[in-house]
């Protein structure tokens, strides 16, 4: 299930989404100049070492993501009612930003970026890596699109980026990618959790209250019907 919330910036000239991705209402003159002329921040952030620099962030519980102005959220739900991702849907392309659950020793990146490079081959998937400001990223051009990965090993967590759009706007992508990771504060927690694991996510106020109707009202309809 997916539902879909926008948030409306001033009237540009629309530059089209990649197949398969809904454009926001309105898109920017240009899809990286709300976080970009920003500073290049030194992100991701550590909960404890979260700056008072005066970002709006959107808060998802372990996640405090900033939102390009013109984005659109997109939720990802479990019928159970979890959230299992959210998307931002901008006018260069799909952004997901993910927090995992790491060792003490860190290093998690390391270890899970041979295992998507051959599930992406395996796919199908013409892959590369190159260097990035955190490390190896990996690119791969798929049906989907042209995929960027990127992640960031933090105290207890890993910070996982995935950008997807067209060929066209893989430059101002890949840089709005990498602000998004800079500027994102991650929320661990101290709870116990399997290596590997999505931290949890949810959504703030009226943002919930209405995709828990959503959700309800999917339930009842598939009931009806079944």
């Amino acid at each position: 299930m997916l539902a879909v919330f926008g948030r409306r910036s001033r009237p540009q000239d629309p530059t089209p989404p990649p197949d398969g991705v809904e454009a926001p209402d309105q898109v920017p003159h240009s899809a990286t100049e709300s976080i970009v002329e920003g500073g290049s921040g030194s992100g991701p952030y550590d909960a404890d070492e979260a700056p008072d620099d005066g970002w709006i962030r959107l808060d998802l519980g372990s996640l405090r993501l900033p939102m390009p102005d013109g984005a659109q959220l997109q939720v990802e739900v479990d019928r159970s009612g979890p959230v299992r991702a959210v998307h931002l849907i901008t006018g260069v392309g799909q952004f997901t930003i993910t927090a995992f659950a790491a060792p003490r020793s860190g290093g998690l990146w390391r270890e899970v970026a041979p295992e998507l490079v051959a599930r992406l081959r395996a796919d199908g998937g013409r892959v590369g890596r190159v260097t990035g400001e955190w490390g190896q990223e990996i690119e791969a051009v798929t049906e989907q699109g042209v995929l960027r990965f990127l992640a960031v090993d933090g105290p207890r967590w890993m910070l996982r980026g995935v950008a997807v759009g067209t060929a066209e706007h893989s430059e101002a992508r890949i840089a709005l990618l990498r602000d998004l990771v800079r500027h994102t504060v991650v929320v661990r927690g101290s709870e116990a959790l399997p290596v590997r694991s999505p931290l949890p996510l949810q959504l703030p106020g009226p943002l919930g209250e209405q995709l828990k109707q959503a959700t309800a009202e999917l339930v009842n309809a598939a009931a009806d019907g079944g």
